[in-house]
């Protein structure tokens, strides 16, 4: 969105001023900078992450906003379809292995682990986690912040806490290989362990592993679970409307919604500031490591083959559980279309084609593209 020429002008101050806030060197634009600003909006206590990067006409600031002290969400109250719920359910209470939540930034891992966190969380269990920075306070937990300046990286800080005999460790985001290689041996000597990984779906997070230099039967032996998630956003209750068109119509037998469902499509209104969304929802795809998949990492298989194994064992995609939210009229295809790519849209298309006895042709992959 292009700032007008009367506020443009203002750039340097304000950009002097949130470096101010953020306690960043206002003299220093030469080199990205982070920092943070705590600001109290009536009863609520807001967190702000400041990234401040030099471009070609000046500086740019990212400011991401966080409530502290925000209720955190029962695991049904993230969203999942009843398949997920009990699987994660399980999977909390399993006494050692890994678990990953796996998406690009900004898609609501953290918050998805820490509710993890808070469903387990009891005078029982001693929960250490290790974090840059830490995003959520929760009371009974031992949280360290990562300080790259102080020399105090995953990795050091993970060797630190296994000596402190927790039971549950959650570390921020596994970067790289010496991290993800105490995660392995944390878990397999008896540690259940949290944690993030940049991937885009959750077959990827295996090869991604052992891409980073963890050794396949180490991975097969510790990682338990992998989740997926992305967010879409949610249609406007007071402007959304019923989506009649063709294409809609087409795209319903395409990937197997009934044809008597109805979808919707974004309008927008004044409630919703003529976006035609209010919020975003998550969606989901849970992989569980079976034995056929612990082979597969065994055998250095790609994540075509992990995925295809998966999907017999019950996985749904996360065009899958996208095609759920719009079926529930929570959000639009297009938006589903918008987080997902085309393989996953191929494999819904060829597995809702299967089901009705229906070849998948070129034409329908486009269409639902389109």
């Amino acid at each position: 969105m292009p700032v007008p020429a009367q506020i443009k002008r203002f750039q340097p101050a304000i950009v002097s001023r949130v470096k101010i806030l953020s306690h960043l060197n206002i003299a220093e634009k030469r080199l990205p900078q982070d920092g943070r600003i705590k600001i109290r909006i009536e009863d609520n206590e807001v967190d702000i992450r400041v990234s401040v990067i030099p471009m070609l006409h000046g500086e740019a600031v990212v400011m991401r906003l966080l409530r502290q002290n925000s209720t955190l969400r029962g695991l049904r109250e993230l969203g999942m379809a009843e398949r997920e719920v009990e699987c994660f359910e399980r999977v909390l209470e399993l006494p050692h292995g890994i678990v990953l939540v796996t998406g690009p930034t900004g898609s609501g891992k953290t918050s998805t682990l820490y509710t993890a966190l808070n469903a387990i969380n009891d005078a029982e269990r001693k929960i250490i986690t290790i974090e840059d920075p830490v995003e959520y306070q929760l009371r009974g937990v031992n949280q360290i912040q990562v300080s790259e300046k102080s020399g105090l990286t995953f990795a050091r800080g993970l060797r630190s806490i296994l000596r402190h005999d927790p039971d549950v460790i959650l570390i921020g985001e596994i970067r790289d290989q010496e991290t993800a290689q105490i995660a392995v041996q944390a878990s397999l000597t008896g540690h259940l362990v949290f944690s993030t990984l940049h991937t885009n779906d959750a077959p990827g997070a295996l090869t991604r592993l052992v891409d980073m230099g963890v050794e396949p039967y180490l991975v097969a032996s510790s990682l338990e679970s992998v989740l997926a998630q992305r967010l879409v956003r949610v249609l406007c209750n007071h402007c959304r409307t019923e989506d009649r068109s063709p294409a809609a119509r087409a795209f319903k037998e395409q990937v197997g919604i009934p044809v008597n469902t109805t979808i919707y499509k974004s309008v927008g209104c004044r409630e919703c500031r003529n976006t035609g969304f209010m919020g975003r929802h998550a969606i989901f795809e849970w992989m569980d490591t079976d034995n056929e998949i612990r082979q597969l990492i065994l055998k250095n298989a790609s994540g075509d083959l992990i995925r295809d194994a998966a999907r017999k064992s019950g996985m749904k995609s996360l065009a899958d559980d996208g095609w759920r939210l719009v079926r529930m009229g929570i959000t639009t295809v297009e938006e589903v279309l918008s987080v997902t790519t085309a393989k996953e849209v191929a494999q819904t298309t060829k597995h809702a084609a299967s089901a009705g006895d229906e070849e998948e042709t070129p034409a329908s992959i486009a269409l639902a593209r389109r």
